[in-house]
């Protein structure tokens, strides 16, 4: 039986709508957070919150792939949080007022943090403020030196100041020449036996060493110091002369006080940390160390980092157009387990010419 024009049109509009009702829905129901479930290991019963949301080195991509592994390979349970649009649900880095999620902190065994330059609410930082008042353990990398700015404050403690007061450091500059000199990490003699470098080898990173000025070495135990190389390719040669005398400290512990000064707590905090630095096994063995050892449980020998999921970051830079991350459009549900955001088709213009990753992507 012939359908009427009418009849036909009317079932294709009821075909739409439906359709259009439900990616709505699925829209309306895309997590802002993730959260991974531990498998069976050592870390079976331990919660980590990674905590992304930079303008530059894509902590996005990087917290993730480190959850991943962490969770599946070594059974934390972890979370990760992320810059989100709220209106329209797309991950949004350059939004430095978003970071939803925050309240996993009220029972978290460990915080890892990427951010830079944050600008969050009194009701956000309250659920930092308490974390750090029981004196929990803190993982800083790369811009988490300057993760937060403006006038936000809990109490007497001022959030512009949280890489100085719980890291030890802020921002002070690039020592080494940014995008053409990369990092070469360099143990301590001093601390050449810490079990956080169990089953690390020599850690190379294309993400020049950042300027140290603050920390103090008598507070702190610096474990890697970093070498400025030639160039960015892995092979690249120390750069001679002043610019490696001294070198800067790359990755060290220290003990911080809570911002109420009613507890203390243990940071570890390495300034390398760009999505591609984390193309290196042994950095990312620094980080799986780093967990082990700030929640009391004994360093394995020889950490497991293979990837999960396959990895494949984006090289560091601005994107300093307003419309790109929204057409971009990243999800958070494209990190889930056994997915892989295309992130190589959306570097930024500006990575150096001639750079290729030793490891593939």
């Amino acid at each position: 039986m012939k359908l009427s024009t009418h009849a036909f049109f009317r079932g294709l509009m009821h075909t739409f709508c439906f359709s259009l009702l439900l990616t709505l829905s699925l829209k309306a129901e895309d997590p802002k957070w993730l959260t991974f479930k531990g498998q069976s290991g050592p870390g079976s019963g331990k919660k980590i919150v990674l905590i992304s949301g930079d303008e530059e080195y894509r902590s996005e991509e990087t917290c993730p792939m480190l959850a991943k592994i962490l969770s599946q390979r070594h059974g934390f349970d972890c979370t990760v949080l992320f810059s989100i649009d709220p209106e329209k649900g797309f991950i949004d880095p350059n939004n430095q007022q978003s970071l939803p999620g925050l309240e996993a902190l009220e029972s978290a065994d460990l915080m890892i943090i990427g951010t830079r330059f944050r600008q969050l609410s009194d009701a956000d930082y309250a659920h930092l403020a308490r974390y750090l008042n029981r004196g929990g353990p803190v993982i800083g990398f790369r811009t988490a030196t300057h993760a937060f700015r403006g006038s936000g404050q809990s109490g007497a403690f001022k959030w512009s100041q949280f890489g100085l007061k719980i890291l030890g450091e802020t921002w002070i500059s690039h020592h080494g020449r940014h995008k053409g000199q990369g990092t070469r990490a360099i143990v301590s003699d001093v601390h050449a036996d810490h079990p956080v470098l169990n089953g690390v080898g020599e850690i190379f990173g294309p993400t020049d060493v950042y300027g140290i000025r603050n920390l103090n070495p008598e507070q702190a135990t610096i474990v890697l110091l970093g070498g400025v190389t030639e160039s960015l390719e892995e092979q690249s040669p120390l750069v001679m002369g002043d610019k490696n005398d001294p070198m800067m400290p790359l990755a060290w512990f220290r003990t911080y006080s809570s911002p109420d000064q009613g507890a203390e707590g243990q940071a570890f905090c390495t300034t390398l940390g760009a999505s591609v630095d984390m193309l290196d096994a042994d950095l990312r063995r620094l980080f799986v160390n780093a967990s082990y050892h700030l929640v009391g449980l004994e360093v394995p020998r020889r950490a497991a980092v293979e990837w999960v999921d396959p990895f494949s970051p984006t090289f560091y830079g601005f994107n300093n157009d307003e419309t790109y991350y929204e057409r971009r459009n990243l999800r958070v549900s494209d990190f889930e387990l056994g997915r892989s955001a295309s992130t190589g088709l959306a570097r930024p213009q500006s990575v150096p010419k001639g750079w290729r990753p030793t490891s593939p992507f």
